[in-house]
């Protein structure tokens, strides 16, 4: 049930990051993730209702909470226009808890903490742009949202479900170095696109 969750977050990473660089309408985008988020919340509870109560089973489902939570508020921001600031805070807020889920894996699960510390980044930029205003960081958001769609909650899930998920601590590692990489992809990628129209107002003839 989580790596099914998992895959379903990895698609709203994506589109979510896509409307943040406005390569579709943000409408789709919110209904999209209040559909999604819906749909993990209550995943959760069926997870949760199967009897699950050890530790992992618990903070898989916190997780899943926390990823339906946030889409679904997300999704309800978007189709009621209620202006991002309180989703920006609970952005922060799921941040922090990200970062903490992450201390609680690193012991028995070290590729997952890793891959909850690159989540709890992505929140904390939401954090940042939309509840304290930083719009500048939209650019840099959008692209680390869709290139961690892919690397961080399509692939990882699929080898959970295939029974090939890694626990070892050289995995994490090499999970990490590409995460930071990726970022400093989204960075260079969202600079690119900041100086696209700057350029081209250069080259326009003076009147």
């Amino acid at each position: 049930m989580p790596f099914i969750c998992l895959l379903l977050s990895g698609a709203a990473l994506l589109i979510n990051g896509l409307a943040t660089l406005e390569r579709l309408p943000r409408i789709d985008a919110a209904t999209f993730s209040l559909l999604l988020g819906g749909t993990q919340l209550v995943l959760g509870v069926v997870h949760l209702s199967t009897g699950s109560t050890g530790t992992e089973d618990l903070l898989a489902a916190a997780g899943m909470f926390l990823f339906g939570l946030k889409y679904a508020y997300a999704g309800l921001d978007g189709l009621l226009g209620l202006g991002s600031t309180g989703l920006g805070w609970f952005c922060g807020m799921v941040a922090f808890f990200g970062l903490l889920l992450a201390g609680a894996w690193l012991g028995t699960d070290p590729l997952l903490a890793v891959l909850w510390v690159c989540w709890a980044v992505l929140w904390g930029l939401l954090f940042t742009s939309a509840a304290l205003g930083a719009a500048r960081l939209e650019p840099f958001t959008g692209w680390a949202l869709v290139l961690a769609s892919q690397v961080t909650a399509t692939v990882p899930p699929f080898l959970g479900l295939a029974g090939l998920w890694p626990r070892s601590a050289a995995v994490a590692w090499l999970a990490a170095l590409l995460l930071a990489g990726l970022f400093v992809a989204a960075r260079a990628l969202a600079r690119r696109g900041q100086d696209v129209p700057r350029r081209a107002r250069e080259s326009l003839p003076a009147k």
